[in-house]
């Protein structure tokens, strides 16, 4: 169960995500501007803390890898999601984000040859139909290609994270990856910023953040990553749109609606439903155990 804590204890500081850049955008900073200080940022506290473990290098055959996952996991992924946002709003943007444990089901079947259960395929439709729920519950949602198009490359390069991690945490700390992935990620989203000029409310968003939704929150789950599948790993993050809805309700008094209470339910529902223990996860073959732990 410590895998599954993990993840949930990610998903929170990811829930705090929305809220975080709120305040950053209230104070005049653009979407882009808070996604590229978020990489930088990241990348030095993720280099600092691979130089502390000693853990810098990275195998020349996998240093390609590592850094075209700089380019599509932080810069496509950080920058579609708010194209999506822009060109069908953000409840929209949302829900095609979160089809990733679907993106996820289909690459680990493809690529970890992991089984596609009864049990898993219902979890998954649980939680997309709760995803829905929660980000469609009140107010016109826009919809145009450009922005269905936007927000499933937001969630297939967001599904992106959970392959990654389970083909190279066997060799790789957390820090080590991301030490290289976010600065490629910070780089290439430069010439898409244009910068505004620095104040405390923003800088303090931000900080908050890097540290906490991006340095704490990726350290945390690729923890729990080791110890679970990726598919139900991935179920069990969606739980990110509850947490951040009820922040958002404590800090602006954001209420759902019926259908937001719903899928609340349902994602809740598939998120027990997946963690339930089955012979699979409570063996581990001798050989195969996690390595060495970042937390």
């Amino acid at each position: 169960m410590i895998g599954y804590l993990y993840v949930l204890a990610a998903a929170c500081l990811w829930g705090l995500i929305g809220p975080l850049s709120r305040l950053a955008f209230a104070s005049g900073w653009t979407p882009l501007e808070v996604a590229f200080w978020r990489a930088a940022l990241a990348g030095l506290l993720f280099g600092l803390h691979a130089l502390r473990l000693g853990r810098v290098r990275v195998a020349r055959r996998d240093l390609p890898a590592v850094l075209a996952f700089g380019l599509v996991g932080v810069a496509l992924f950080y920058a579609s999601f708010q194209f999506a946002v822009q060109a069908s709003g953000g409840a929209m943007a949302a829900v095609l984000l979160y089809t990733a444990p679907a993106w996820v089901a289909l690459l680990s079947r493809i690529f970890l040859k992991e089984a596609m259960g009864p049990r898993k395929l219902v979890a998954l439709m649980l939680t997309l139909l709760g995803v829905a729920g929660v980000s469609l519950q009140g107010g016109a949602v826009r919809v145009s290609i450009t922005g269905i198009l936007w927000g499933l490359t937001a969630g297939f390069t967001y599904a992106l994270y959970y392959l990654f991690g389970k083909l190279y945490l066997p060799r790789y700390e957390t820090p080590t990856l991301f030490a290289y992935a976010m600065p490629v990620g910070a780089l290439a989203l430069l010439p898409l910023v244009s910068f505004h000029p620095p104040n405390l409310p923003a800088w303090g968003a931000v900080l908050l953040l890097t540290i906490g939704s991006t340095y704490l929150a990726y350290l945390t789950y690729y923890a729990g990553l080791r110890r679970l599948e990726a598919t139900r790993a991935a179920v069990v993050a969606t739980v990110e749109p509850v947490v951040a809805a009820l922040v958002s309700y404590l800090a602006w008094r954001e209420r759902f609606g019926p259908l937001g209470y719903l899928g609340a339910a349902l994602i809740l529902t598939g998120v027990l439903l997946t963690i339930q223990r089955s012979p699979a996860l409570t063996t581990r073959p001798a050989g195969n155990q996690p390595a060495e732990e970042s937390l």
